[in-house]
């Protein structure tokens, strides 16, 4: 008797101790804080050898491509960290390089100087890039939590910075074909009202924005917890209406462009 209760006692020890130090299973919200999340983004933002460049490359390349694969990326990124949103701000450093290599571009069409090629940095950062993703990913992540939802997903919600995330890869694509690619035409072609000219930059606008309202579908539509997504397209409706309509009115969305930017840093 003594025997078996010492087995007993075993058994019952080797059971629980097996139960206490088993890991977490993969399912158990265990993620970071919000603000530890931030603090580890902000500290890897000051040591360029803890960012993968190539990625972020390869990412922004592909966000032309395959923008899809991108996305998958992001979900595997939710199984082996828990989170969607990006940790390494490699990306954000190279669209930086992007929107200074789209001002130059700008001030040298443009014939602008020193200080006025500062401001309209400064302006397309802080205004076009920064305070509109601000506004736009707030608008949407408020609206996914809110309406996208599944039933069964009730108390899970999209991240903001996820959001903030899906701006900036719909942003790249917009920024190069608007900001970069039509430069090289405009005073040569874009800039004058003939149908062709008209036709063609119009036509880059309609890329552009485009691509931005797709990517940011993709974002939100590969998630798992989100269904109804298709209620984000409709912008197109409206984009296809404008661009019908600018040849109706004789708009030249380019020369107009540049005039706006002009006048924001004169």
């Amino acid at each position: 008797m003594p025997i078996k209760g010492h087995y007993k006692f075993v058994n019952s020890f080797r059971s629980t101790s097996s139960l206490t130090y088993l890991p977490s299973p993969a399912t158990q919200r265990t993620c970071m804080s919000a603000a530890v999340k931030r603090y580890r983004y902000l500290r890897k933002l000051t040591n360029f050898r803890q960012m993968d460049f190539e990625f972020a490359l390869w990412q922004m390349t592909f966000l032309f491509i395959n923008p899809q694969k991108v996305y998958r990326n992001f979900q595997h990124r939710k199984e082996t960290k828990l989170q969607f949103a990006r940790d390494d701000p490699a990306f954000l450093v190279l669209l930086s390089g992007l929107l200074c290599v789209s001002s130059i571009a700008f001030t040298y069409v443009l014939r602008l100087g020193f200080i006025e090629f500062l401001k309209f940095l400064l302006y397309i950062v802080t205004v076009d890039c920064l305070l509109s993703g601000v506004i736009i990913s707030t608008v949407l992540w408020i609206v996914a939590n809110r309406y996208l939802i599944k039933s069964n997903y009730k108390g899970q919600d999209v991240e903001w910075a996820y959001a903030f995330d899906i701006h900036l890869n719909a942003f790249v694509p917009t920024l190069v074909i608007s900001h970069i690619f039509q430069l090289f035409f405009y005073h040569i072609f874009l800039r004058h009202d003939w149908f062709l000219p008209l036709f063609i930059g119009n036509t880059l606008w309609l890329i552009a924005i485009g691509y931005y309202l797709y990517i940011t579908f993709l974002g939100y539509s590969c998630l798992p917890i989100l269904h109804k997504t298709e209620v984000l397209l409709t912008p197109f409706i409206l984009l296809f209406f404008l661009y019908i309509l600018s040849f109706a009115i004789n708009w030249n969305i380019s020369d107009n462009v540049m005039s706006i930017y002009k006048y924001r840093i004169l």
